[in-house]
């Protein structure tokens, strides 16, 4: 039987659902095409550790390409998804289009600003590798623009960084930010004490990391506090400028002057999501994901796969699925099953189930947090757990040796290898025009 001949199904999408869809049917008997407008997998969760300085972009990506080599059913294309025809079942690129059997749709997320789209520029999310070394020039920045200030409370703002959604993304990176202050950062200035920079972490919830159980919330929140973060809950964000925070708590509102500012507060849907449903029929939750079966199929277009960030799905609870890797890599691996199911000639498919193995976060140098089924625990054992994790998830050989490798000489020194300043300068990062003397 011809190439040609085989059931053609293209997976949009080389994050964690499309990959682990692709490399499950490895030895199906189909013509798999995974698209992406990059030519990599990106291991998301590490990504603060980039926009922090501890990370290259290099450890936590790895091209597609060289994942699937081998994988001789499978071919990948640098190409952007735009639109779908679901009557004629092609997918709409930016150049041209693809022809599908089975589509999976795994596009993932991007950062949800809740209807105030212009504070993106003064608060970038943590999405892609670009976000990354944005925030790590603006980080690494601000240290060096202080350092020139002869003013002292453009000094202090300059110093001041706010972190806004104290979910893991958000604890993480305000730890991280707490230690390049306190250690990686002691000594390398003359006229300023990187120590003395306030990290705010500001959230609407009643405590930080509401998804975990309430004893680790306060263990997480001691932690944080112990790194000289300052922990700001039940507290609404009402504008943010390159200068500054407008913070309220109560009918208490409090203006921070801060020129760094850090989204973490949640995600939307990416927009392909939107363009599915138009062409579907199929309808979107307030967070553009697109509504599935219990199947992740779409209402009467059971030859279309939804997964991910991209997805909402419902669990026995009546609550949707989080948007975490685990979610996505165990919704690919259904999915595989069930076309090879249909290839062999059995279209019924038992509703996906998910099986939680459990949440972490770490805050900071030897702290974590661990929530497996009963188990909870915290300290230096919970961060030992979370970097055996992140290291056996991550997807090539070649990217658990260096990771290991950049976290054992970070440990042991202190120090974070990839703190470079990259990418263009802002309005905002003018040194003054009076250099201060020694």
């Amino acid at each position: 039987m011809g190439r040609m001949a085989l059931h053609r199904l293209v997976i949009v999408g080389g994050g964690f659902g499309g990959l682990v869809a692709a490399r499950a049917l490895r030895r199906a008997t189909l013509d798999i095409t995974l698209i992406d407008r990059r030519n990599f997998h990106l291991f998301q969760p590490l990504l603060y550790q980039v926009a922090t300085g501890g990370l290259s972009p290099a450890n936590i990506a790895a091209p597609l390409r060289a994942i699937l080599k081998r994988q001789t059913n499978a071919r990948v294309l640098l190409a952007e998804a735009r639109g779908f025809d679901p009557v004629n079942r092609r997918v709409h690129l930016a150049d041209g289009h693809l022809d599908y059997d089975s589509l999976v749709v795994a596009t993932g997320a991007r950062s949800n600003y809740f209807g105030h789209d212009t504070w993106e520029h003064a608060a970038p999310g943590l999405k892609s590798l670009e976000d990354a070394t944005e925030i790590r020039r603006r980080v690494f920045s601000a240290f060096e623009q202080a350092e020139r200030e002869t003013d002292r409370a453009r000094a202090r703002a300059r110093l001041t960084f706010v972190v806004i959604g104290a979910g893991p993304t958000g604890v993480e990176l305000a730890g991280a930010l707490a230690e390049i202050s306190r250690d990686t950062l002691r000594n390398d200035f003359r006229r300023i004490n990187p120590a003395d920079a306030s990290i705010l972490l500001v959230d609407m919830s009643e405590r930080i990391l509401p998804s975990f159980p309430p004893e680790l919330s306060e263990k997480a929140a001691a932690a944080l506090r112990a790194l000289g973060v300052i922990i700001r809950c039940k507290t609404a964000v009402q504008n943010i400028t390159p200068e500054h925070v407008l913070l309220k708590a109560d009918d208490h509102t409090e203006q921070v002057f801060a020129h760094t500012t850090l989204w973490a507060a949640g995600v939307a849907a990416s927009p392909l999501g939107k363009a599915l449903a138009d062409a579907t029929g199929a309808h979107v939750d307030r967070a553009g994901r697109v509504i599935v079966e219990p199947n992740l199929t779409l209402k009467g277009h059971p030859e279309i796969f939804v997964i991910g960030d991209l997805a909402h799905c419902v669990t026995g609870d009546g609550k949707p699925l989080p948007g975490v890797a685990t979610v996505a890599m165990q919704q690919g691996h259904y999915v595989a099953r069930v076309l090879e199911a249909r290839i062999n000639g059995d279209a019924e498919a038992k509703p996906f189930v998910y099986k939680d193995p459990g949440s972490m976060a770490t805050i900071g140098r030897k702290a974590g947090i661990v929530h497996i089924g009963k188990w909870c625990y915290s300290g230096y054992f919970a961060w030992l757990t979370w970097l055996f994790v992140h290291l056996i998830k991550l997807m090539e050989f070649h990217n658990r040796v260096l990771v290991l490798f950049q976290w054992a000489w970070s440990y042991f020194t202190f120090n974070r290898s990839a703190r470079l300043i990259t990418g263009e300068a802002q309005s905002g990062d003018h040194a003054p025009k009076e250099l201060p003397h020694h």
